[in-house]
């Protein structure tokens, strides 16, 4: 695929650092299964990956975490 980013890039597949921040609660997932590019870098999540990644983020919201860091586990 393409980046559509920096439209010249290809992607691959590899693993990535996701933080996501709402409000007080910062979460980092380390390890996410994605697609890079191999030219600036921008990733691309697929669906089921990124509805795990966004669950996961909305618990430690509900739960008022402040920081948490994690490893993506399928």
């Amino acid at each position: 695929m393409n980046c559509v980013i920096c439209k010249s890039g290809e992607t691959a597949p590899g693993e990535v650092t996701v933080t996501l921040q709402r409000g007080n609660t910062v979460v980092v997932i380390k390890d996410v299964p994605a697609q890079v590019c191999q030219d600036c870098g921008e990733y691309y999540l697929d669906e089921p990956v990124a509805q795990q990644v966004y669950a996961r983020a909305e618990d430690a919201v509900r739960r008022n975490a402040e920081v948490e860091i994690i490893r993506y586990a399928a």
